[in-house]
């Protein structure tokens, strides 16, 4: 795992001073790779590429980046993993030696070293980029100039793992292609100065996270899952006013698609598995072949436990191939709706790995408040970011890579949504729109404090177990759904927003409006003729809240102490077996995750399992009221808020109120206005 940048201009500047520019855009992010750096340039081109190493696979010189090719065509920096690239170095082999029978060519490759870099690298030059992208098993973003054709090419893996930012900073005929790992490298350039994305921000306050492939800077994007982007001749100097969607050429820049998801479904739906059985025992044997993979790194290993369904099917198969015991990690909070420990304790006892467990204050976990905008570089409201980081930091005291359950909710539909939805609309449906919105009105109309006097079951509405606490919030939540939910989608698109209409609460967001996609990524195929509403929920997830929120949450938690993470869920053939599941063979008896829980109980009593699922969270909305409000109410000030001038202050201020007297929980959307407040104040 590492860091990559770089930059294209059009200048004269030595060789030397470019090489110092992108060592220090390098070096912003040195937690990515702090066992190593190098900087290359091309001073007649204007390109010049940085790079940090996190030493896992080859921890010799001969690993050192950015790494030229044999021939000396390529020149590339690459974060990630390549699984499988020991089996690419043997089919290039093969392939030498079978043309060698035939004409001159050297029967073998001269490796300098056993690194997946120079395996890429081969494979760029036999087989071509997107060939050889096909043919990976693995994570990465990466960075490939081609000397040659004097062509730029950036890639990014098929779900999003790791990440790449590219776009324009400066002004005029000095701008300037930026690109890397993380915003602060671009940061790093000397003159960056790019504004606030109204548009991105207004995003943010819906999603809780920016959706690709915008950043919260203008002109500055994410390159999306699955895609390549190829820039020919000379460095673009002017960005486009929109981020482009593949596929797509602007100017000498071309972006298309490697790799689409939406081709995975359409084959998935056409080529189902029925039978039950078979469907499991495949299961097992695609994760425990990712599993294997993924195990592989020449430095110490683990794997967080939470003893859910996901974290133990992973170290379950873990443990099942280890020759020791596995390196397990769980933390613990001192609140105990929220500890997890035992759970996991359970499970590490029974499968027989080295378990470690820490245990966190609430006044260690607040302590990590402070370093969130820097270790996110942009807004980012998912909560869950501060005990990711506390267990990725209890880990990367004893290993240097860590695997994770990440991405099961998705594949194998496992997030309450994709029940309750459904149940939600099943009690709303038959109503007409128009009387569902005269009964949205009426709920509204009747204050917080009268649905709390009269203690009304609204919930019947609502997921069972719910209670009928705070009645008044879950009335005047409900009565949302009511007036602007249409179908199932809507419905969808209300659950996964916030703050409903951004447009009230943040200033010239230029056309920002409700009806805004989570990401501009279009859907490439007709889902709602293709597949069912609950799919469509887990399609557009792992399109958008899976690489934007999920994995852009555990990578950035892990990198900023030098930890690198695998998911082996996301070997895209485990994937593309979850996308021949029925639907009914994924969600029974209003339980995900069927086929998933069938490999588990395989290994783990199904006692210790079977529980209500609890998100990886923290009491952020009782500290808000408690040891934070001091913290908060500068943040959240409203002449604060008017000088800024990004957000107006009266709805935010009303939240804040409301939040304090307990009436009702606006935890979420208050974390997203203190969020971007905190970045603000340290960007």
């Amino acid at each position: 795992m590492c860091g990559i940048t770089g930059f294209w201009e059009v200048s004269n500047r030595p060789e030397g001073e470019l090489n110092q520019t992108a060592r220090g855009m390098a070096n912003a992010i040195a937690h990515r790779g702090p066992d190593d750096s190098g900087a290359w340039a091309d001073p007649q081109a204007g390109i010049a590429l940085g790079h940090r190493r996190l030493s896992i696979i080859d921890l010799s010189p001969a690993g050192h980046q950015p790494m030229i090719s044999n021939s000396g065509q390529f020149v590339i920096a690459f974060n990630g993993e390549i699984y499988n690239h020991l089996e690419l170095r043997d089919e290039l082999d093969n392939t030498l030696y079978l043309n060698a029978l035939h004409d001159s060519t050297p029967a073998k490759l001269k490796w300098r070293g056993h690194s997946d870099t120079e395996t890429l690298l081969a494979g760029f030059e036999r087989w071509g980029i997107a060939a050889t992208l096909a043919k990976t098993v693995g994570m990465f973003a990466i960075v490939l100039w081609d000397v040659q054709q004097r062509t730029l090419y950036l890639a990014r893996d098929r779900f999003g793992e790791k990440p790449l930012y590219y776009g324009w900073t400066g002004s005029g005929a000095r701008n300037t292609f930026v690109f890397g790992s993380e915003l602060k490298s671009l940061r790093a350039f000397p003159g960056f100065s790019n504004p606030v994305c109204r548009r991105a921000l207004a995003q943010y306050m819906r999603f809780m996270y920016v959706p690709a492939p915008r950043s919260i800077y203008q002109s500055i994007y994410k390159l999306e899952p699955g895609c390549l982007l190829s820039i020919k001749g000379a460095a673009p100097m002017v960005a486009p006013s929109e981020p482009l969607r593949p596929p797509a050429v602007y100017e000498s820049l071309e972006l298309r698609r490697w790799w689409s998801l939406a081709d995975v479904v359409q084959v998935g739906e056409n080529n189902q598995i029925t039978d039950e059985l078979d469907a499991v025992d495949e299961l097992e044997q695609r994760l425990y072949e990712a599993v294997k993979l993924q195990s592989l790194a020449d430095v110490p290993l683990g794997a967080f436990l939470s003893g859910g369904v996901d974290s133990s099917a992973i170290v379950a198969l873990m443990q099942q191939q280890a020759t020791r015991p596995v390196k397990t990690f769980t933390v613990g909070f001192e609140e105990s709706g929220f500890d997890e420990a035992p759970h996991a304790r359970s499970v590490a006892k029974h499968l027989g790995t080295f378990h470690t467990e820490l245990f966190i204050t609430a006044a260690e976990a607040q302590e990590v408040i402070p370093q969130l905008p820097s270790m996110y570089d942009e807004p980012f409201a998912d909560s869950s970011q501060i005990p990711t980081h506390l267990v990725c930091r209890a880990a990367r005291e004893h290993v240097t890579v860590a695997l994770s359950g990440d991405a099961g909710d998705e594949l194998f539909g496992g997030y309450n949504r994709y029940f309750w939805g459904p149940r939600i609309w099943s009690k709303l449906a038959w109503l007409p729109y128009p009387v569902r919105q005269a009964l949205g009105v009426a709920i509204s109309a009747v204050p917080l404090n009268g649905w709390d006097a009269l203690g009304l079951p609204v919930n019947t509405l609502l997921p069972s177990g719910q209670g009928i606490m705070n009645v008044g919030d879950k009335a005047h939540k409900l009565a949302a759904r009511l007036r602007d939910v249409r179908d199932l989608d809507d419905l969808y698109k209300s659950l996964v927003s916030e703050w409903q209409d951004p447009a009230q609460v943040v200033r010239g967001n230029d056309g920002c409006t409700v009806s805004e996609p989570s990401s501009l990524l279009e859907d490439a195929l007709p889902l709602s003729g293709v597949i069912n509403s609950q799919h469509r929920m887990m399609y557009r997830d792992s399109l958008t809240y899976l690489p934007d929120d999920i994995l852009c949450k555990v990578d950035r938690a892990a990198m900023a102490c030098s930890l690198e993470t695998r998911v082996p869920f996301l070997d895209h053939r485990v994937a593309e077996l979850a996308w021949r599941f029925p639907l009914g063979l994924k969600i029974r008896d209003g339980m995900g995750k069927w086929p998933l829980r069938q490999v588990l109980y395989r290994h783990v009593p199904r006692e210790l399992i079977d529980r209500p699922k609890a998100g990886f969270g923290i009491p952020i909305g009782q500290w808000l009221r408690g040891p934070l409000r001091p913290w908060a109410e500068n943040l959240l000030d409203q002449n604060r808020l008017s000088a800024e001038g990004y957000f107006y202050p009266i709805p935010i201020r009303k939240k804040w109120a409301e939040h304090l007297s307990g009436q009702r929980d606006h935890t979420a959307s208050l974390w997203a206005v203190l969020m971007f407040q905190a970045w603000l104040q340290k960007s």
